[in-house]
């Protein structure tokens, strides 16, 4: 789960890099990703960590899962935070198609 989220920050920061017109550490058509894959796939990632947060939170309060309130509380916050972040990056991606459509032609 841990070598997931940081794939999955370090998709978002590369995301908000481009989003934010700043050169990334490689080039994206050298490397064959493209920008929709990407970002469907950081998509994909926070919804999977919602997803095993809500499960674990529900296997804690039911009493089926052996999962602690500790490690409950630790995919809450991760899931949160990947939430949050994507959000950052959608900002970022709004603020730059409407400085792109504003641009005088």
């Amino acid at each position: 789960m841990s070598t997931s989220l940081n794939q999955m920050i370090n998709d978002l920061r590369s995301t908000a890099q481009v989003a934010g017109g700043k050169p990334t550490a490689k080039n994206e058509a050298d490397s064959g990703v493209d920008f929709a894959d990407a970002l469907k796939n950081a998509i994909d990632q926070v919804s999977a960590a919602q997803t095993e947060a809500r499960q674990m939170s529900e296997g804690f309060v039911s009493g089926a899962s052996e999962a602690n309130l500790h490690d409950v509380m630790i995919a809450s916050q991760k899931a949160s935070l990947s939430f949050q972040q994507m959000v950052q990056v959608r900002n970022r991606l709004v603020t730059a198609y409407q400085d792109i459509m504003n641009m005088p032609v």
